[in-house]
Order: structure tokens, then C-alpha cells, then sequence
């Protein structure tokens, strides 16, 4: 049976929400970070950007979060098109985007990040990681990684401090360290790709020195006032990889340190649970909607005063409602249904629609899922970056061939200084 709450059901997802630091989010509804591909040949925010969040702007959403902004352009683009943030050259670009996201009225947080070996050899030839360890299964896409040295690890530190000290110069209320999804945190946290045995590796405890010492660094730079959140994996799910328990770990070992919010996630590219397309998913799990729900309520039951954001499977109204009035989160994430529904949270919250009409996308070849997910989801949000709405009855062949141009192109021609 399909439940379709009404207007007055939907009070829990209305009702602001208030982070220990005194930090207010106006609504329960966030919009979790998409990486947008849309930044200038320099790295800075544009038009394209400023187009597309000027759409969200109103979109009812209480916090919106950037997609990936990277802090190394020698070694550290993920994909095409990411705003790259090492200095303040691009300040007002940078204070506009903020402007823009924060006209409907939301928080609007930055996501800093660095791919680590997760950047393509179109974009990158030579790579660095935690160990000279390469991707799974990708080695004609991916490079294998050079080993970063102490003194390089330092200097990443350093940058993601750097890279919040701009945004929040440049108008945006808080940060959000990126440290899942097989990115350059979520290298240094796997037993996998981290196989060092210095002070970085080797321990589940010194796999996590990384994040702690981002965290610190980032903290030291905006202050106790300005929210530092993490978007975390649940697990990695992949065999031997990082799991729930050293994850529950880091948590704990994070709110130690005064984390503000932590959004649960879960998967990395190459096992992409994430997305949603993984035909194994427990049917559990798909009536409860959110993929990783169990998970983050055992967070919540063993770190009830830390604020938790879930992103991955919401669509219904009632979902939504359930897993806020149950205690098990504070915020929900939403992603995909933003870039097929920009009005998605303003109508659901006006009860003026009960569920979103976003659903994965199966063929049954899991690369083919991935890729069509990724391409269908990008491609919306190219076309709102260009003034046009999304076409979501468009063919899936369409975009995935305009994704493949699109990038095909842009990461052949690098950024310039």
C-alpha cells in the first residue's frame, strides 16, 4: 500500500532544525551534493553554475550543498569541470555562487574534496593516493597512484583548510568534507587502497589520522561558529574494504573533535550503492526507501547527540516523515529528484505532490547502470545550467552520448592558471 500523508503530516519535515554550535537549518529537507561539471576553464564558478542554483534557489530546501569544489589543480580534479579553490583568486565568483544558493532563503555549505586516484588519465596521468595502489578493475580509465609522502599529506591538509577559509570569506555558512565514495578521505580510510605502515596506515586508528587532522585543520581556519560537517560511507562494500564497524569508529572518533552534522552514505564507484542500481538491494531496504537507514540508526544509538543527514533513496513524502519522527535522523538528502524535480521539496512540503518520480535505472550490466545514472542525472543539471528545464522522458542514449562528448572534450583541454 501506498501512503500519501497530508499537508499536516508533513509538520516534521517543516519544523527548523538547530545544530549544537547554535547553527539553524530552516527545514528538514537538504539538498546533498551533486558534482555539477559546470565550473570555468580556470576552476571558478560561472554562469552555468550561478543558472543552475538560481533554479534551486526556491526550491524549498532548508540546506544546499555544493557539489565537489577541489583544492589541487596539479593532481586533484575528479572530472570535468570541478571548481577548484587553492587561493582567493576567484573570490567573487566564489561570493556569488553563495549568493545564489542562499537567495530561496536555505544554509548553503560547500563540499571540499580531492579524488585522490579517482581522477580519470584524461585529466590526470599521474595521480596520488594514500598507496600506490590503482582502482579496482579500471586500470585503462584510471592510472595507478603514486604514494603521497608525508610532507604532500601535509600540504593536502593545509589545502583543505585553505579551501574552507575562501568559501566561507566568500558567503557560504559551513563546509562539508567529502570522505566517501572512494575519494581521496575514503582512500585513507580502506584497508584496501591503504596499505601504508608510517603514521597514515596500517591501523584502523592511523587509517583515520587523515580525516581527523582535515577536520582540525578546517576547524583552526573557520572557527566554532561555522558548521563542519562529513558526508561518510556506511561501508565501502567491497570485500575486505572499509566496513560498519571501522566506520562507527571514525564517527565516534569525529564527534570527539566536535563534529557539526554527519551525512551517512555508502559505496564507492566502483561498487555503487549509492545510486541505487544494485539489483541485490534488499527489498527491506527499498520499502524503508533509504539505503542506509539501518545504519545510521545505529549511529544514533550510540551517538544520540550528534546530527545525522541521510542521503540515498528518499522519494515518498512518507519515507521522509517516518525516518525524522522516528528519531532515527534530523535531515533528509536529496539528490537526483532535485535534478528531475527542481521544485520537488516546496511541493512536497506544500503537499502539493506525495513522492518523487525519480527511480533507478536498471539494464542488468552494472556498468551500464552506473554510467546511465550518472550521465541521466548530470545531464538535467546541464540543461538548468543552460535556462532550459530537465527533460526526463528524454532517452537515456541521448544523454549518456552528451555526457561522453561533453566530457570527452572539456577533460582534454585541462585548466588553465
Amino acid at each position: 500500500m501506498t501512503l500519501t500523508p497530508t499537508a499536516t503530516d508533513r509538520a516534521a519535515l517543516s519544523e527548523p532544525f538547530t545544530l549544537p554550535n547554535g547553527f539553524v537549518i530552516p527545514n528538514r529537507l537538504a539538498k546533498a551534493a551533486l558534482s555539477e561539471g559546470l565550473a570555468e576553464r580556470d576552476g571558478s564558478p560561472g554562469a552555468r553554475i550561478l543558472r543552475l542554483y538560481d533554479r534551486w534557489a526556491a526550491s524549498g530546501v532548508g540546506l544546499s550543498i555544493t557539489g565537489n569544489v577541489m583544492i589541487d589543480r596539479r593532481c586533484g580534479l575528479g572530472e570535468p569541470g570541478n571548481v577548484l579553490v587553492e587561493d582567493e583568486r576567484h573570490l567573487a565568483a566564489l561570493a556569488a555562487w553563495a549568493q545564489s544558493a542562499k537567495a530561496g532563503g536555505s544554509a548553503a555549505w560547500v563540499q571540499i574534496n580531492h579524488p585522490g586516484r579517482q581522477t580519470p588519465r584524461t585529466i590526470t596521468a599521474h595521480p596520488v593516493a594514500p598507496s600506490a595502489i590503482a582502482l579496482p578493475g579500471s586500470a585503462r580509465l584510471f592510472a595507478t597512484p603514486r604514494e603521497l609522502t608525508n610532507a604532500e599529506i601535509e600540504d593536502l591538509i593545509a589545502r583543505y583548510a585553505t579551501a574552507a577559509r575562501v568559501v566561507t570569506r566568500a558567503g557560504f555558512d559551513g563546509i562539508q568534507i567529502h570522505g566517501a565514495h572512494g575519494y581521496l578521505v575514503s582512500q585513507f580510510l580502506s584497508p584496501l587502497a591503504n596499505q601504508r605502515t608510517d603514521a597514515w596506515g596500517g591501523t584502523p586508528e592511523k587509517r583515520r589520522r587523515f580525516v581527523l587532522e582535515v577536520f582540525r585543520a578546517i576547524r583552526a581556519e573557520v572557527g566554532p561558529d561555522v558548521p563542519v560537517a562529513i558526508k561518510l560511507n556506511s561501508a565501502d562494500f567491497q570485500k575486505g574494504g572499509f566496513g560498519e564497524d571501522e566506520s562507527l569508529a571514525v564517527v565516534h572518533a569525529l564527534a570527539e573533535e566536535g563534529l557539526d552534522l554527519l551525512e551517512v552514505s555508502g559505496g564507492t564507484y566502483t561498487s555503487a550503492a549509492m545510486l541505487g542500481v544494485d539489483a541485490s538491494l534488499k527489498e527491506s531496504t527499498r520499502k524503508r526507501e533509504a539505503y542506509f537507514l539501518a545504519y545510521a540508526e545505529r549511529v544514533r544509538a550510540e551517538r544520540p547527540d550528534l546530527p545525522l543527514m541521510l542521503t540515498g533513496g528518499f522519494r515518498t513524502a512518507a519515507g521522509m516523515v517516518e525516518a525524522i519522527e522516528s528519531g532515527a535522523i534530523d535531515l533528509v538528502g536529496l539528490g537526483r529528484p532535485l535534478t528531475v524535480q527542481p521544485d520537488f521539496p516546496a511541493d512536497l512540503l506544500a503537499g502539493r505532490v506525495h513522492e518523487s518520480v525519480v527511480s533507478p535505472r536498471r539494464s542488468g550490466i552494472k556498468l551500464i547502470d552506473n554510467l546511465t545514472e550518472l550521465t541521466y542525472y548530470s545531464v538535467q543539471m546541464w540543461r538548468m545550467a543552460a535556462g532550459k528545464e530537465p527533460a526526463p522522458d528524454r532517452h537515456a542514449a541521448i544523454n549518456v552520448t552528451r555526457y561522453m562528448l561533453n566530457n570527452g572534450i572539456q577533460s582534454l583541454r585541462g585548466l588553465r592558471a
